[in-house]
Order: C-alpha cells, then structure tokens, then sequence
C-alpha cells in the first residue's frame, strides 16, 4: 500500500473536524481550492505556534487537520516515540506528503514553523518547547490557556504563545507528569515534577485554579551553573568563593537560606560541587534538581500517595533511610517539615559537611524556622534541646537572595557560634553592602566584616590556610 493510501485511511478520524476550536465552532462554507490556497497563503504563522488576533483560526484548522493527519498515520505504524529523531524523520516524510495530496502551497517559513509545531504537539510540550528552548528564559508561568508569562533577567513578561484551550494545556501536563509515574486529576488537582533536564515544574488545575490549567517551570541551565559563572554575575567575590570551598573540605555543616526565586537550589548546586569527588554523597530532593558531577553520587526523591492514599515516601524517611547507606555527604534540596530534626542529627552523629536549604530572610530567621521544624517532627522536645541541637550540628548559614533589580546575591554569611544562656549566638562574615543605584541597577559589593570564624581551626586542620585578606584584615574595611 503507497504511503499516501495510507495516509488518506488513516485521517478519517481527523479530518475537517479536527479543525473545529473554542474559537470556530461552527463549519465553515464550502470554499474554492483557489481561494483555499490564497486564505493558507495570507495565513500568518507566528514562532511559537500561538495564531495572532484575528487571524488565528485559519492557522490552527490547518495544524489540526495535519497533526490528526500525523497522529492517525502514526498510530499505525505503531513506533516508538522515545526514538525522537528517528520518529522526527518520519513525521518529516508525512508532513510533506499530506501537504503535496491536499495541495497545500506555504511558504517555506511558514512551512518550517508548522512543522515546528506539530512536532512540538507530538513529541514535546507544545507551545511551550520554544520558551523552554531560550536559554535566556528563567521562569515560564502560564495562567490558562491564554495567558503565558515569562522572567528574563528578573523580570516578568508576557510571552508570545498561547494554548487553544483547557484541554491541550492539560495534554501538555500529562504529558510531564505521566513519565514520573504521578498524576493529576479533579481528585489530585496539585502535582509537582521535573522535567528530563531538572527543571521543576509545579500545576494546578481545576477546581482549585479558577484562571483554568496554571503550569509553572523553573527552568535549569542544560550547562550548570559554576562557581565561576556565579563570580561573573556578581552573585559572590573570589573571596567568598575561596572562603566557601574552604568550609566544604573542611566538612563543615552549611545551611543555605533565602526567599522563594532567590537563587538557593543554584547555590547549593554551586557548594556541592566543592565536594572531593572521592566521597559517596547521598540527595535527597522532592524533585531531582541537584545536578552534581562526582563519580559517587545516589539520587533520591520523594514520592506523594497513590490513588488510594497510600505509598507515600517524604523526605523525612528519605533522610531516616539515608543513614543507612553509608553516606559521607547528605545534601537535601529543601527542608520544610520534620526531616530538619532528623537532618540536625545526622549532622550531629558523624555526618559532618552535610548540606541543605530552607526558606527564610535572614540567618536569624533560619535559626527560628528551624525549631519551628523540628516542633513539626512531632516529637515532644523542650526549645532549649532544639537550640542546643541546632548550635551544635550548624556551622554556617549563608543567605542568599534576590534583590529588588531581579539580580541574585549572596547577601551575607553568618557562623553559628553556640549558646549563651537560651540564645543562639551568631557573627556575621561577610554581608552585602548597597552603595548606590544607577539605570535601575543596584550597585553594591559582598564584603568581609573584619572578623574571623570560630571554626578557621577546623579550617587549617583539613590543610587549607586562607589568607587573612579573605575577612578583610589588613585591608583598612
């Protein structure tokens, strides 16, 4: 049978009807094939597959009728879809045959960008892929099917997609969340995943989002970030790169803390690579984000309950689990309940130079979102063994945050000294200090109080000796 025989038994379950949208619901009359060539011809694409006001509907009857074209020809050949570039081929070789049998005449722009696009539907995430392909995007919010924003250096845009309608803005989450083996439904309207290169993904559906189907991505370098990119950004100083790296060999316990987009799991990402690759580190994470290039890494990641309710594996049994492999480095993405307790004393308990992150606006905020945590392990302790587990088992806390310009900084880093009478003595290292504004653009640099920590005998001990201009002595601060 030639394919295209095959292709015209395989678009019944497409045809005219796979054009009908929201926004064209009634048939349209009988045109001429001429005057059908001239409306495709005066059609405008745009990059991201989203139709322009007024002229939308033209453009997705055309993708439609070609895409369940596509999907009916390949539901045929039965291929493996994991197999993109070959199935990418394929689809190529059907695109080109259903426009040559409907006679369909495009430029070869608008050729290319509707290929673009179904493929995007058939093997990625839809209007999505080019926003998700801009490695200049940080963040992708969509708020409904019509309404997609965007953050580029900071700040928030709206961007040039858009959905047909509720129902393909779900296709696209399912087609997310289905690999990760989770769900999302009326009965589970709230899921988080990642996507294949980390980049975390939350959404949200109705009845709880009255807007419609509201995704949000943070998207994660496909190059991670390094210590280097974060000194060129003017995130942190040499200084503090060469104080940092001193603290992690030396297996010193560093909490990261900060506000929601401010720049943690990226810094943590940054401090674990400090890590000798001759360790075995242990991650553990809601969602896989970390992306650390020692040899000796094991990954874990929490899992929410099943249908029935049942299965569920937090990060606090992850953390009671991780204790018994051997670890000699646990990382955790994100401590927002029990788990700090059991965190604290692993710290405590000869796993030194562990590492986490944790909501908060300033060190001392940290301190207190702490005991907060442990009170939520359930476990009926008194604040002061709190206090005393916290001074003991954290050395360092280093705040990060996101400044009122959209830039991410270091804003200070504190030792945790240890305990005077109930309170949790602190000293701060190094802080961010703001000098002026200049286009909007805040101007300011990170640097050193002057003071030497507590634990540089620690320090020296791991046979690392920082010069005393790295805090600031002899440099007239």
């Amino acid at each position: 049978m030639s394919l295209l025989r095959r292709i015209e038994r395989g678009s019944g379950s497409g045809g005219e009807s796979g054009g009908r949208t929201p926004d064209n619901p009634n048939n349209p009359a009988p045109e001429s094939e001429e005057s059908k060539l001239a409306r495709m011809r005066r059609t405008s694409i745009g990059d991201s597959g989203a139709a322009r006001p007024g002229k939308g509907n033209n453009y997705l009857d055309l993708k439609a009728r070609v895409q369940n074209k596509l999907l009916s020809e390949l539901d045929h050949q039965a291929m493996d879809v994991s197999r993109k570039a070959e199935v990418r081929e394929h689809i190529e070789e059907l695109f080109n045959a259903i426009l040559a049998d409907e006679s369909m005449v495009l430029a070869r722009s608008e050729r290319q960008n509707l290929f673009e696009a179904i493929v995007a539907e058939i093997l990625g995430y839809g209007p999505l892929e080019p926003l998700l392909a801009d490695e200049t995007i940080t963040e992708i919010m969509v708020n409904g099917p019509k309404n997609v924003f965007i953050e580029q250096k900071g700040n928030i845009s709206r961007a040039n997609a858009t959905f047909e309608n509720d129902e393909h803005v779900m296709r696209i989450i399912d087609r997310i969340v289905a690999p990760l083996g989770r769900r999302i439904d009326e009965s589970s309207p709230l899921v988080d995943a990642r996507l294949p290169d980390g980049s975390r993904v939350n959404a949200v559906i109705r009845p709880i989002a009255l807007c419609g189907p509201t995704i949000t991505i943070r998207k994660f370098s496909k190059k991670p970030l390094t210590v280097d990119d974060l000194i060129r950004f003017g995130s942190l100083t040499k200084e503090i790169a060469e104080f940092l790296r001193a603290c992690i060999i030396a297996r010193l316990n560093i909490i990261v803390s900060g506000g929601t987009g401010s720049g943690k799991t990226t810094l943590l990402n940054v401090l674990s690579s400090f890590i000798p690759n001759n360790e075995r580190i242990v991650t553990i994470e809601n969602a896989a984000e970390l992306q650390l290039r020692q040899e000796h890494v094991v990954t874990l990641e929490s899992r929410p309950p099943n249908i029935e309710g049942k299965g569920a594996i937090s990060i606090q049994d992850l953390v009671v689990n991780s204790l018994r492999m051997r670890p000699d480095r646990i990382v955790v993405g994100e401590c927002r309940a029990g788990e700090a307790l059991d965190m604290l004393q692993a710290m405590n308990t000869g796993h030194d130079g562990s590492l986490t992150t944790l909501h908060a606006n300033s060190p001392r905020d940290a301190l207190a979102r702490l005991e907060v945590m442990c009170l939520m392990s359930g476990m009926d302790l008194p604040v002061r063994a709190i206090r005393e587990q916290v001074a003991s088992a954290i050395d360092a806390i280093c705040q990060q945050s996101r400044l009122r310009d959209g830039s991410r900084k270091i804003e200070k880093i504190a030792e945790v000294q240890g305990m005077e009478g109930e309170i949790i003595t602190m000293s701060d290292i190094f802080e961010f200090e703001q000098t002026g504004i200049e286009s909007g653009k805040i101007i300011g640099r990170i640097r050193p109080t002057g003071l030497r920590p507590k634990f540089i005998d620690r320090i020296e001990q791991a046979g690392i000796h920082l010069p005393p201009a790295v805090f600031g002595i002899g440099r007239g601060y």
